[in-house]
């Protein structure tokens, strides 16, 4: 049985879990109801009203919020309380149209650094452990979350923020860092760069925590394997408070989610339907206890799959599987639905390192698929196989998982530019 930050809700029965959703939500809707304009209106349209709602069996008769919702309302148009009890902002990277701001009260902040909390426990912390966190500070939600996350639980925090790897490594040495926070594609350059500089021995790491992108089991492994640790999957996203909304415990095999803060719901993504227990939908999560920007039912546009199979690790709430790909960046290409996940997996297989791009393009109204890969410096020194053996056997395995044929061009090591915070995988020059 593992560790845990609050075992007493970690680990509650089904009944007590559900007691506490309905109770919230009850409330919550009322509130919402009575205080933000712009959802009372989607409801009112709707034709449900607060007394409509008497648990968590009447969520799906509330109206959706979607992205756009957001930016219509930007920047006050969905917060729950007024400024004045509000006490920060976060914001997201935002690739299209305007920026998403989300709204914190203390209290707000001090449940999402508790759900934080959660994480790093599950993964091994204690206050006798050394938190690194390089995730981005400032208004990305990433290193606030996890550097509150680990105050709660009493380790060590080294707020590093991402970028400048010769800190990160000196302080990693020095310091004696046991648990690292930061996306998986840092991780992978972290890995590189201190088995490069031969200090591997001197670091101490026994677990990472890694989100704020999708990554594969073949990433997992890679990492853990170059830097000698357990990886450990974390999810959120600013619209419903930022990392934390779930998590991994030792299985390995799902996040949990903090379902005393919020309810997740599997959906059709095409009709809005709610979906059943085991099939793969757009997640959608109710926040049920947030006072400045309280989202009920927010489109993630995350695919995925919810379970309520018995978990070793003794925690009782519902997981979710690892992200299948978006319904908004997957790419659709020649009518097939490709996620980079999937070349991400080929590649890893195959010995190459995470450093990849992918570039799609139209020509003669045909769509094109271009992967670009590093060869790895082993790769080089091996003579068995040649460039060109080598880039016809990755077009074989990709063809193989995608069912579409990709051209593939192999690249010198340390070509394809590398990033700090989310890697930019994906280029698609075709204009739809």
């Amino acid at each position: 049985m593992g560790n845990y930050y609050q075992k007493e809700i970690e680990c509650a029965s089904r009944d007590k879990i559900i007691a506490i959703q309905n109770e919230k939500l009850v409330k919550q809707v009322k509130r919402v109801y009575e205080n933000v304009e712009y959802y009372r209106k989607k409801m009112d349209e709707k034709g449900v009203k607060p007394e409509d709602i008497k648990s968590i069996d009447d969520l799906h008769k509330l109206p959706f919020l979607m992205k756009s919702d957001l930016r219509d309302a930007y920047p006050y148009g969905l917060m729950g309380k007024p400024l004045s009890e509000c006490v920060r902002i976060q914001s997201t990277s935002g690739t299209t149209g305007r920026r998403v701001v989300a709204f914190y009260t203390q209290h707000d902040i001090d449940i999402w650094e508790e759900c934080c909390a959660r994480a790093i426990v599950a993964a091994g912390g204690t206050k006798d452990d050394v938190c690194h966190v390089s995730y981005g500070y400032g208004l990305f939600t990433g290193g606030p979350g996890l550097n509150g996350g680990s105050h709660k639980v009493g380790c060590l925090t080294l707020p590093m923020s991402s970028g400048n790897t010769e800190r990160q490594i000196q302080f990693m040495t020095d310091l004696g860092s046991t648990i690292i926070c930061c996306t998986p594609s840092y991780a992978a350059y972290l890995s590189e760069s201190i088995n490069e500089r031969g200090v591997r021995d001197q670091i101490k790491l026994k677990a990472g925590i890694f989100g704020a992108e999708a990554w594969s089991e073949e990433m997992r492994k890679s990492i853990e394997k170059g830097l000698g640790i357990k990886a450990y999957d974390i999810y959120g996203l600013t619209e419903i408070s930022g990392p934390g909304v779930s998590f991994e415990c030792e299985e390995q095999n799902g996040m949990h989610i903090n379902e005393d803060h919020f309810i997740a719901e599997i959906i059709d993504p095409e009709t809005g339907e709610v979906l059943p227990e085991g099939s793969v939908g757009e997640l959608v999560f109710t926040c049920i206890d947030k006072e400045a920007f309280p989202l009920l039912r927010y489109r993630t546009r995350d695919l995925c799959v919810l379970s309520r199979k018995q978990c070793s690790c003794g925690r009782t709430h519902v997981k979710m599987s690892r992200l299948m790909g978006r319904t908004d960046d997957m790419l659709i290409i020649r009518g097939v639905n490709v996620f980079p996940s999937q070349i991400e997996t080929v590649l890893i297989k195959d010995g190459y390192q995470a450093n990849y791009q992918i570039i799609v393009d139209r020509v003669n109204n045909s769509d094109t698929l271009d992967v670009n890969v590093e060869i790895t410096p082993e790769m080089l020194t091996d003579t068995t196989m040649g460039i060109s053996e080598r880039e016809k056997q990755l077009v074989n395995d990709l063809k193989a998982m995608l069912g579409i044929k990709a051209a593939v061009h192999i690249v010198e090591p340390k070509s394809i530019a590398r990033s700090e915070g989310k890697a930019v995988r994906i280029i698609d020059k075709r204009k739809i």
